[in-house]
């Protein structure tokens, strides 16, 4: 009986040896402890120090730097103009996503590549051509001009540089969830009797809905911190085309790092709050999905 109670037991350590070796990378404690660590070098170290030179400055001062008309002006157009180019680029970015995953035709590999063109374009090189494009005797802005629309060195232009490097984003961030759900399910939906809008947004609008938020953060966040795309387009005025991070190199320029750690602490706030509202609705739509 002894030798059959060992036999019956003998499995389970193999099983757990198999199960051990199943794992590729180290145990759970190796691998969140050079997680931490690398993400606190490149990550809280940083923005701690940020933090932490703001605080030598005073309460006084920062208020005087960090929230003077300058500065809010700057603020309320780098938030603006990033959600409005993140708003603008969800819809078409879906829309691109969905060309891409749903139907075949010649060139698709020409235009998958395209998407994602802004990721390997210099910004900078972005603004130049974008700036070329949109002056007033630009190849396209001389016809927004003729109809009496100013585009460029003004809060439209930034919209246009911030859609066009934000776009990426949603494209990518939509097409495997729009690839993983199949034409069948709308097939299914209209075999039932449904119509287009109805499978749409009944369907496939809350099966995508949490990538496409994603989408839309990740575009944002990328817009209230855009610099180089946006320089040359902008104007760079004042209370009128200054963008933060523009403010913020000002003041570098000026040697008053503290000015523009206090710049950037409040942008950085404002993006966190903004994307931990935007999380938050991300989580409660998946679990409204779930439901």
């Amino acid at each position: 009986m002894t030798s059959i109670a060992q036999s019956g037991s003998s499995p389970a350590p193999a099983a757990r040896t198999r199960s051990r070796r199943s794992t590729v990378l180290p145990g759970f404690g190796l691998t969140l402890g050079l997680s931490l660590t690398w993400l606190s070098l490149i990550v809280l170290i940083p923005i701690a120090t940020v933090f932490l030179k703001t605080a030598t400055m005073g309460w006084s001062r920062f208020v005087e730097v960090g929230l003077s008309d300058r500065a809010l002006a700057a603020y309320q157009l780098s938030f603006g103009t990033a959600a409005a180019a993140a708003l603008v680029n969800a819809v078409f970015g879906l829309l691109v996503a969905w060309v891409l995953v749903r139907y075949e035709f010649p060139g698709k590999g020409v235009v998958s590549a395209l998407v994602d063109l802004p990721f390997a374009l210099p910004t900078a090189v972005a603004g130049i051509a974008l700036t070329a494009l949109y002056v007033p005797k630009g190849w396209i802005g001389q016809f927004a001009d003729a109809a009496g629309i100013k585009v460029a060195f003004t809060p439209l232009g930034i919209v246009i540089a911030l859609v066009f490097i934000g776009l990426p984003f949603v494209v990518r961030t939509v097409e495997p969830v729009l690839a993983d759900l199949g034409k069948d399910v709308e097939e299914a939906a209209a075999t039932l009797g449904a119509r287009r809008w109805q499978t749409f947004y009944r369907i496939i609008l809350p099966a995508i809905g949490p990538s496409l938020l994603t989408g839309f953060a990740m575009a944002f966040a990328r817009g209230v911190g855009e610099y180089g795309s946006v320089i040359f387009i902008s104007g760079n005025m004042p209370g009128l085309t200054e963008i933060a991070p523009l403010l913020i190199v000002t003041q570098l320029e000026q040697y008053d790092y503290a000015g523009a750690t206090a710049i950037a602490t409040v942008l950085m706030l404002v993006s966190f709050a903004v994307l931990i509202f935007i999380n938050t609705l991300q989580s409660w739509s998946r679990a409204r999905m779930g439901a």
